[in-house]
């Protein structure tokens, strides 16, 4: 289903002239398809899931945002502009991330389900908020909300 959005927004920059969108698009499916070409050769015929696609799209958007750091640093405004259009192009094909609020309140659920008590278990309770929450929130800051929550 992702991978049919993202072909039918590429149509729809190209008719519209769209040059930023167009070639954001073209890099998402270059980059899906070095993916599925991975995959295929790991016995998933198939190629990638929808929700791999989120994680791959994820990915690019964690390395835009570092790039836009180092950018903002070396003054380059022209290229933080870029990169930051880039990443509005990629969220539009992901699920609405959760508000720091909602992550807290997602993980101090977790935890209490849980019954995380120690950093010990940390594992457990990330590998519970991914389960559930894929694609929605940030594991980046969820972590460093988890070590709060238990410490």
């Amino acid at each position: 289903m992702l991978r049919q959005r993202l072909s039918e927004a590429l149509k729809e920059a190209l008719k519209a002239r769209d040059e930023r969108t167009t070639a954001t698009v073209r890099l998402i499916l270059a980059a899906l398809k070095d993916k599925d070409i991975a995959a295929r050769g790991a016995g998933k015929a198939e190629g990638l899931a929808d929700a791999d696609i989120q994680n791959l799209m994820q990915g690019m958007i964690k390395q835009r945002r570092e790039s836009v750091e180092m950018f903002k640093k070396g003054g380059r405004a022209d290229l933080v502009e870029k990169e930051e259009g880039e990443i509005v192009v990629i969220e539009r094909f992901l699920p609405q991330q959760m508000s720091e609020d909602e992550m807290k309140q997602a993980i101090k659920a977790v935890v209490v389900e849980l019954g995380i008590a120690s950093i010990k278990d940390m594992g457990k309770a990330m590998a519970a908020l991914k389960e559930r929450y894929s694609g929605r929130m940030d594991f980046s800051k969820a972590s460093g909300i988890v070590r709060q929550s238990i410490g």
